[in-house]
């Protein structure tokens, strides 16, 4: 469980912190690891501003947390 001061707004850092943390939890726990899901996580444990997807993928792309970067590959034929 995330925790802040009562009602006091997360800074952009700490948001972008946020993302990276759920993104590599799902992602070590063999869950799906997508923006729409992240920004759930972040939805259940009342993150404020909660960011929108879109901005979600852009964390996930700058720090390199994509699909394609992360080794999840189906088998080879």
């Amino acid at each position: 469980m995330l925790v802040h001061e009562m009602n006091t707004p997360y800074t952009r850092e700490e948001i972008v912190e946020i993302v990276k943390m759920i993104r590599l939890h799902l992602y070590n726990n063999g869950l799906h690891c997508g923006a729409r899901v992240i920004r759930e996580d972040m939805e259940d444990e009342n993150v404020q501003p909660l960011p929108s997807l879109s901005t979600i993928g852009r964390i996930l792309s700058r720090h390199g947390l994509t699909h394609g970067r992360t080794g999840v590959y189906n088998n080879p034929v």
